[in-house]
């Protein structure tokens, strides 16, 4: 595989500094920025630390981008007060501004491509049913940890917490997000696996295989 660094990821790395900058210049407040950008800054020194010897699918590095421009976007402004959902929740007289829904969707469905990678790349796992179960599973424990951090965070800080959790008076809310990162990652697989697999053919020499319940490889 060729190792040298591809122009469309300088261009996704130049993209991410860009947001990151904007997010960062005159947040709401920063410590809630911190919180809801530490994420982006943990996945990119994976991603740069992995980057020749692990290196992702091009659509795997433009899910982590849109990923991490949500979580920028709901630390510059929260996400209780995220503008365009404000106005959306004005204009059709909804309870809450739900950008906080896309965030916990979009933790569930770009997780998803991303586990789906490595565990086809790195594990005995081929594609199909067994595949398509553990990811989403995964990817509901990624949802669940995340709120135990919420839960730790809001105890040790307070009040200082209360954007960080934007729950907006929802007592479901911890419910809600989970049941949307789990709603994402099944949406993911079934819109996107079959690109996926084309391009980790591609780039990757990794075959397709399917499998069912109960049969061995």
């Amino acid at each position: 595989m060729n190792r040298a660094p591809s122009a469309c990821h300088g261009v996704l790395l130049a993209v991410f500094v860009l947001v990151m900058s904007w997010s960062a210049w005159q947040p709401h407040d920063y410590f809630t920025w911190f919180l809801e950008v530490a994420p982006a800054m943990i996945g990119l020194a994976i991603i740069l630390a992995t980057y020749k010897r692990f290196r992702l699918t091009d659509l795997a590095y433009m899910l982590i981008l849109l990923h991490t421009i949500i979580l920028m976007i709901g630390g510059h402004y929260t996400y209780a007060e995220m503008p365009l959902f404000n106005w959306l929740r004005d204009s059709f007289d909804l309870t809450r501004n739900y950008y906080d829904r896309v965030g916990h969707i979009a933790q569930g469905f770009i997780p998803a491509i991303v586990a789906r990678e490595i565990l086809i790349r790195l594990s005995p796992l081929a594609q199909g049913k067994w595949l398509f179960f553990i990811v989403t599973c995964i990817c509901l424990a990624i949802s669940a940890f995340y709120e135990m951090i919420e839960w730790w965070v809001a105890v040790s800080s307070g009040d200082d917490a209360v954007a960080f959790l934007a729950t907006q008076g929802d007592v479901w809310d911890t419910q809600w997000d989970m049941f949307l990162a789990l709603l994402g990652a099944i949406s993911a697989q079934l819109l996107l696996s079959r690109l996926h697999d084309l391009q980790l053919k591609r780039l990757h020499g990794v075959k397709a295989r399917g499998v069912r319940f109960g049969e061995s490889k």
